[in-house]
């Protein structure tokens, strides 16, 4: 009877501790663990704007990138989390900051899936399209445009090399990464007529799937149900291998 008391305080103490974290990861990261039957999965959000190498004011919405790669390596390593799914409503930010958390997304193991909420604008665009699916509300916006830099330019050749380069990295990492064409991309990139002293383009939700830029249109539910097939998918696929290792054994000791 006091086994059973203990297990069940134990129990609690548990959920309560979990709980606790859970909660401290959403205040502190914007991240939190969603453990059910369908799977553990672990959910990551980025918001605001990417804060790259210079801290941006407190007066920002900032995701810090300081946070997110150490938190998915954790991801990826962590035996108890069957996948992830990225929450975005940004307004883009440090280019090399974003390009670094979509190359970590794009090259983890685990069933990841991505989903755009309001926003997901310049350097947003690589990490919606890093993931292994993704989706976009209806009423969201892309917003894709040339690479752009603060600060003190110097207008020299040299100089607009380097944002060749950089402005290569983007498409070359979302038309790998999507089913959207490296003309169609440029394109839309370069296109005038529709920013103010600016070129590029706002696409909406609908019209991001139709160009392949991104692969669904859906909302959480349509998410997350993608994203517990992926991992049903991979348990199965597991549990197959296993299986053949297993009988690759039995006939070796044969």
């Amino acid at each position: 009877m006091h086994n059973e008391e203990k297990n069940t305080n134990d129990s609690g103490a548990d959920k309560t501790e979990e709980t606790f974290e859970n909660t401290e990861n959403i205040k502190n990261f914007g991240s939190s663990n969603i453990r059910n039957s369908k799977g553990n999965i672990h959910c990551l959000t980025v918001v605001g704007q990417v804060e790259g190498h210079t801290i941006l004011s407190p007066q920002n919405k900032t995701t810090k990138y300081e946070h997110v790669i150490p938190l998915l390596v954790s991801v990826e390593e962590d035996e108890s989390i069957d996948g992830l799914i990225v929450i975005l409503n940004t307004v883009g930010g440090d280019v090399e900051a974003g390009l670094a958390i979509s190359e970590m997304i794009a090259s983890m193991t685990k069933p990841v899936v991505s989903l755009v909420l309001g926003g997901g604008h310049s350097i947003g665009v690589p990490l919606a399209v890093s993931s292994k699916r993704s989706f976009i509300a209806p009423s969201a916006t892309m917003t894709i445009h040339p690479i752009r830099m603060n600060g003190l330019v110097i207008g020299v050749p040299q100089t607009y090399e380097y944002f060749n380069k950089m402005q290569d990295r983007v498409v070359r990492f979302v038309t790998e990464n999507s089913n959207i064409s490296r003309k169609k991309f440029t394109d839309l990139m370069m296109k005038t007529g529709e920013m103010a002293n600016d070129v590029g383009c706002i696409i909406m939700g609908e019209e991001a799937v139709e160009i392949g830029l991104i692969d669904e249109i859906g909302g959480i539910r349509e998410a997350l149900s993608c994203l517990y097939e992926m991992i049903e998918k991979t348990k199965e696929k597991n549990k197959d291998a296993t299986c053949d290792r297993n009988q690759t054994q039995k006939q070796n000791d044969n």
